[in-house]
Parts: structure tokens; C-alpha cells; sequence
């Protein structure tokens, strides 16, 4: 690697870096700003308020990566063209994609490091923030589905529950259906179904088993009935941000059964798992624009090009939103949600290319 691909390659690693470090404390005091009266009414333990902020520096920095890294870009880009740095480069003989090879080079191991950020470590920050955040500043709010639950937990069995507390793991208006492919075998009702913790047993109340066969079909009715059922209760209900705090494996299998069991919510659930890969190509894509739109020197200077950039920035985050959801409330796949901005900005990237190196 030559001099000019090392003192491009530091100037975008230490601009990044350092733009991460100049936002990420400003949102913290902006966001603590927000939640301090919150905080200080439920009397939070310091211990847990530093958790919960650490895993907000994670979360924040996963969610605004790729513009950070886009601003970044344009920022140093732009003040090598004002200083007619780019100028010097082009003119010595290096030719634009020459030139452009030590930011391919930063935006792979910047993309590297969104790929892990994304696979493992945001999940587990996601998880904290978003505990912390039921438990303390939305304590009214439910962060599952606890209404007209209907779950397919396997090919045979279905279960339903009008209702569910998930404080004391009770279900109301239970009923579970077994079928022999397309035959319904028996349907068990109950007004309510409990998991009993300490015997791993589900004790249901007003039960009533109809076997279906030869008419008539045969009854169980008791009014109390002990037994095991091949699902848990968290599969019952997972938390509206379940997706978002699995590890990429475990995200697989969740998403699977999901898939089994019908859920509603498996549009929300692909989109988190198409993200994780379609961030490190964003870094590449918004690399690329992001030099192709300051490498030139402009009459305004770099002001100019921040605020195209920012222009960019914008639209980007609108495109991402917007086919986001789409994907979440209706029936967009969610892989053409995901990666359709990439397209499009990828198509925008190579044409800016194209007149820069002209």
C-alpha cells in the first residue's frame, strides 16, 4: 500500500471515529435530557441508568451508522478538494478509480466492523435498551401481543387464547386443536389455562375435551384439568422486539418457527434479519456517493457538499423507512423493503461515479 492509500485510509478511519465520538455523547445528553424526570420518579438505580446508557451508545451507533460514515466521508473529501489535495492526486496520474481504492479499502473494514456490530453485538444492546425502556418509560404499555393469540406451535396442534397475562402466565378463552392433516381429531377447551412453575404443568379450569369420531363424539368435561402441553409460554407471546435482540443463529430458528406457527409478525421479523446484511453494503454504496459529490471543489466550499450530503442522507433514511413499513403492515416482502434503497442508491452511486471520473 502506497502513501497516498495510507493518508486517505487514516483520514477516513479517523474522521469516522471521530464523528462517532462527537454525536453518540451529544444523543446521550440529548436522550438522558428526555428521560432524566422519568428516570428520577421511579428512582432508578445509578447501576442500571449506566447499563441502559451504554447499551443506547451501541443501539444509537448501530442505527446511524452508515450515515455517520457517509457524513464523514463527504467531510475530510471535501476539505482534501478545498485544499486541492484530489487535485494534486488526479493530476500526478492516478486515475479517479486509483484514487478511489483506499476508501473501497476503509469501507470494508468498516463494513466488517457493521456486520459484527449488526450479527451480535447491537442485539444484546437492543435487548437491554428495550427492557430498560418497557420496565421504566413505557411501564403502561405492552411490548407483546396479548390479545386474540392464535399460534400454530407445530403441523398438527393450534392453539388460541382471547387473552393473555403475561404477569401471572394465565390465558383466557383457551382452545387447542389437534388435527390428523386436514381432519380435526379433538378440540380441548378452557375458560382459562395457567402454567404452574413450580410442577411444569398447565392447569386448566371448565375444561372440555371432544374427541371427534363416530357420532356422538365423545366428552371430557372436568372442572379442574392438570397436564402437559408441548409449547412454552413465551412461545405463546413473544415481545413485539423479540427479532431485534437475537443473535443472528438464533434469529434463524426463531424466524423458522415463527414461519410454522403463522405468525403476523413475520414481515417485522425478515426485515430485521435482511438489515444485518444490506448495512455493510450501504457503507459501500454511500462511500462511493459520498466521495463521487465532494471530491470536486465547489464555489460554496464545503458547505456546499454537506448539505447535499445531508440532502442524501435524508432521502436515504426516508426510502429505508418508508419500505420498512411497508414491509411491517402489509404484504411488501420484506427482502425488496430492505434492499430496494441499496438499488436504488447503488444505481445513483454508479452515475455520480460516472461524471466524477469525467
Amino acid at each position: 500500500m502506497k502513501i497516498l492509500d495510507w493518508y486517505i485510509l487514516k483520514r477516513y478511519l479517523f474522521t469516522f471515529f471521530m464523528m462517532l465520538l462527537l454525536f453518540i455523547p451529544i444523543g446521550i445528553t440529548v436522550h438522558l435530557a428526555e428521560k432524566i424526570g422519568k428516570i428520577l420518579d421511579k428512582e432508578v438505580p445509578f447501576g442500571e441508568v449506566a447499563v441502559y446508557l451504554f447499551d443506547f451508545t451501541i443501539y444509537f451507533a448501530h442505527l446511524l451508522f452508515p450515515l455517520f460514515l457517509f457524513l464523514s466521508v463527504i467531510w475530510f473529501t471535501s476539505k482534501l478538494a478545498n485544499n486541492t489535495e484530489v487535485i494534486a492526486f488526479l493530476s500526478s496520474g492516478v486515475s479517479y478509480v486509483r484514487f478511489l481504492r483506499p476508501y473501497l479499502i476503509g469501507a470494508t473494514i468498516t463494513g466488517f466492523m457493521a456486520l459484527i456490530l449488526g450479527l451480535y453485538l447491537a442485539p444484546r444492546a437492543s435487548k437491554g435498551f428495550n427492557d430498560f425502556t418497557y420496565k421504566y418509560f413505557k411501564s403502561h404499555s405492552k411490548d407483546s401481543q396479548d390479545r386474540d393469540v392464535y399460534r400454530q406451535i407445530s403441523e398438527s396442534d393450534q392453539i388460541y387464547v382471547s387473552r393473555f397475562d403475561d404477569r401471572n402466565n394465565v390465558g383466557h378463552d383457551f382452545t387447542f386443536e389437534h388435527f390428523d392433516g386436514n381432519k380435526l381429531v379433538y378440540k380441548i377447551t378452557a375458560d382459562n389455562i395457567r402454567y404452574i412453575e413450580k410442577d411444569s404443568v398447565y392447569r386448566m379450569t371448565n375444561y372440555v375435551k371432544r374427541t371427534i369420531g363416530n357420532l356422538p363424539d365423545s366428552l371430557e368435561i372436568l372442572r379442574k384439568k392438570d397436564t402437559l402441553f408441548a409449547f412454552e409460554i413465551k412461545d405463546l407471546i413473544p415481545k413485539i422486539y423479540e427479532a431485534e435482540v437475537l443473535p443472528y443463529g438464533e434469529l434463524v430458528e426463531f424466524i423458522e418457527k415463527e414461519e410454522q406457527r403463522g405468525s403476523s409478525n413475520i414481515g417485522r421479523y425478515k426485515l430485521v434479519k435482511y438489515r444485518k446484511w444490506s448495512l455493510p453494503v450501504s457503507v459501500f454504496i454511500l462511500t462511493i456517493i459520498g466521495v463521487a459529490v465532494s471530491s470536486n471543489k465547489r464555489r460554496g466550499g464545503m458547505g456546499v457538499n454537506l448539505a447535499i450530503g445531508i440532502c442524501i442522507a435524508m432521502v436515504f433514511v426516508f426510502f429505508d423507512k418508508i419500505f420498512g413499513v411497508m414491509a411491517q403492515q402489509s404484504n411488501f416482502d420484506p427482502i425488496i423493503a430492505v434492499w430496494f434503497p441499496n438499488i436504488i442508491f447503488g444505481v445513483l452511486a454508479a452515475y455520480l461515479l460516472y461524471n466524477a471520473k469525467r
